[in-house]
């Protein structure tokens, strides 16, 4: 095909040609594959979600969200003599609130308060009937999480110093976009995090060479241009939906916080590099990225046990409860 003849001439050729052949490769893979990209890009991924069981110590909660629907959740108190501080758990894809005391176990026992909160269409939160979530972070998501915070920052036994967040998968990416724009937000703890482009991109690239076959040409097309195609997709997907997707990269640039990124080394949704490149463009200061051996997506806690709340627990205790002050900036 002519298509096929201009790619190969990509380092052949001068300036304008290959300017030329990236133009007609554009708009061939646009033609040919972005539907199979906004299909992909939709589909729900198969993993089995943990739901928790009530706790009848909890206080029961019900938060208004932005536009009026109720939302659900639990705060949890500290068995400790003392409270240390308060930390906001961020459920991963379609779990809810009670999931979180099977993480934060040991933040009870430790001195922490926690308050896990279901976003819309999860658990017992009131439903949107104009919106469908996925495991992609939305708008609504991130309006819903803030909510979250409002009302941890209007208790009146709220922290003067702050709160921690502790996310999984959905909810750490989440987390992550919220707290780059609110320094209320001491530090994060995210397990499985995951941002769109990040995400996406390999798996665009993987998806092209299986239907078109043309290993060697997609080798020689570069990364910004898969990374184009894919953002013409999400706009695509966002304006069929009715939502937002904000960048969780963007995001992890601004976050100007300590920052522990958990992540499975068997995780075969969300590849450890993928979580890496997401870890180069943090920005705050220190930041760890532990990759747990033999650990699946979301699974670092049934692999680690022991060392895992034992490293989060370390954590919250030095940025938290610490004396540890963040340089905050802002851009």
């Amino acid at each position: 095909m002519v298509f096929w003849l201009y790619v190969t001439l990509f380092v052949a050729v001068p300036p304008i040609l290959y300017g030329l052949a990236l133009a007609v490769a554009y708009l061939w893979v646009r033609w040919r594959y972005m539907g199979f990209l906004t299909r992909i890009f939709q589909e729900k991924p198969l993993f089995i979600v943990p739901r928790g069981e009530p706790d009848p110590r909890a206080e029961d909660v019900v938060l208004t969200a932005a536009d009026g629907l109720l939302l659900r959740g639990c705060y949890l108190r500290t068995t400790a003599p003392q409270r240390r501080g308060v930390i906001l758990f961020g459920l991963e894809f379609g779990s809810n609130r009670w999931a979180c005391k099977q993480y934060c176990q040991s933040l009870l026992e430790a001195g922490y308060d926690i308050f896990a909160m279901e976003p819309r269409n999860h658990g017992d939160s009131e439903r949107d009937p104009h919106y469908e979530p996925l495991q992609w972070v939305t708008d609504r998501d991130v309006a819903d999480m803030r909510t979250a915070v409002e009302y941890l920052r209007r208790r009146l036994d709220a922290d003067p110093r702050g709160i921690g967040l502790f996310g999984i998968s959905k909810g750490g990416s989440t987390g992550v976009i919220v707290a780059a724009s609110d320094p209320w937000i001491r530090c994060v703890v995210t397990d499985g995090m995951y941002g769109t482009h990040t995400t996406m991109v390999p798996y665009m690239q993987r998806w092209i060479q299986i239907y078109s076959g043309a290993h060697r040409i997609q080798r020689a097309l570069p990364v910004w241009f898969y990374s184009l195609i894919g953002t013409l997709g999400v706009k695509k997907v966002a304006r069929n939906r009715g939502v937002h997707y904000p960048s969780v990269e963007k995001a992890a640039a601004r976050l100007y916080r300590p920052l522990l990124m958990i992540h499975g080394e068997a995780d075969t949704y969300i590849k450890p590099d993928m979580a890496r490149k997401i870890f180069d463009r943090a920005t705050g200061e220190p930041k760890k990225l532990w990759i747990v051996p033999k650990a699946k997506h979301n699974q670092a806690l049934h692999v680690a046990g022991e060392e895992y709340n034992r490293m989060v627990v370390e954590f919250f205790d030095r940025f938290l409860a610490g004396q540890f002050e963040p340089a905050l900036q802002s851009r």
